[in-house]
């Protein structure tokens, strides 16, 4: 048996894998999907959505993505995963992705090609939008005078391109390595942590999308969650996750605060660490490592 087996889940609730069916709509993600969309629509040119580490910026990037008609739109999300990538890379990249095809190696000539590209879209009534996901890895001079070449590529009372960028805070400083491409951010929204009620209701969310007929945490349990996790959702998925994995090898029916804490300490994530030694739980019914044993090789037969 398994943890979603004891729980009566039908999938994993806190996996931080960007499934679309997961997705939570809090009221700041739907505040920030309004704007970008809004951005788009009217293609201002440049749209940022910042936000610290682990607050949903992958998530609702992919779920921009999959909000934008094929009918209205030629849309692509580009993820950025190494800060060593080149200015001719980057428009190879982005041409391939509003669908020039056999994109040359040459850039006046490749330039050429993006623009007749996103004139055909224009004159389809199609709107050119890439969503431009870890931004904040495009760290130099050349790459953001490169953003700003492209948004160059208009016509006279339309603009041709659209870009969002999705990225930590400190993108913005990396923006103004080419300050008039700085100045041509139309729209910012920053992405916060969850507050206390926001926490339960995702929790709430993620456990009903997976299955559970009932909330598996206690109000305290969920308390010590959102304090432990800062309201951070990525840390929430994994506290919670490891944290129903501990209550089913104790075959506990709810998750309490101790268990929580116990969790958070294990992982790093406590905020009692440098004052505090480890938590411990004690149960009776922890199994022994024979039934641990058991249970492993349950797993590996599913």
């Amino acid at each position: 048996m398994s943890y979603l087996e004891f729980y009566g889940l039908n999938q994993e609730p806190f996996s931080n894998a960007p499934v679309s069916k997961f997705y939570f709509n809090s009221k700041q993600h739907s505040e920030a999907l309004l704007r970008l969309k809004y951005a788009v629509e009217t293609m201002k040119g440049l749209a940022l959505l910042i936000g610290d580490i682990g607050t949903g910026k992958t998530t609702l990037a992919r779920k921009m993505l999959d909000n934008l008609p094929e009918d209205e739109y030629e849309s692509a999300l580009l993820v950025i995963i190494h800060t060593g990538i080149t200015a001719n890379l980057l428009l190879k990249k982005i041409a391939i992705q509003i669908g020039v095809k056999d994109p040359t190696n040459d850039k006046l000539q490749l330039l050429s090609q993006l623009y007749n590209r996103l004139v055909e879209l224009h004159e389809c009534n199609k709107k050119a939008v890439v969503l431009v996901d870890e931004a904040q890895m495009l760290q130099t001079k050349e790459i953001m005078e490169e953003f700003r070449g492209l948004l160059n590529l208009e016509l006279p009372e339309d603009k041709l391109l659209t870009f969002v960028f999705f990225g930590l805070p400190e993108m913005e400083d990396y923006l103004k390595l080419d300050e008039p491409l700085a100045q041509r951010v139309a729209l910012k929204y920053s992405l916060k942590s969850f507050d206390s009620s926001s926490t339960q209701e995702y929790i709430n969310y993620r456990l009903k999308t997976a299955g559970a007929d009932r909330m598996l945490f206690e109000p305290d349990a969920i308390k010590a969650i959102h304090r432990q996790a800062g309201g951070i959702p990525r840390i929430i998925n994994t506290i919670c996750d490891n944290a129903l994995f501990e209550g089913f090898l104790v075959k506990s029916n709810t998750i309490d605060k101790d268990t929580i804490e116990s969790v958070a300490y294990d992982l790093g994530f406590s905020k009692d660490m440098a004052t505090s030694e480890a938590p411990h739980v004690v149960n009776e019914n922890v199994p022994d490592s024979g039934d641990i044993d058991d249970m492993l090789d349950s797993l590996e037969q599913k």
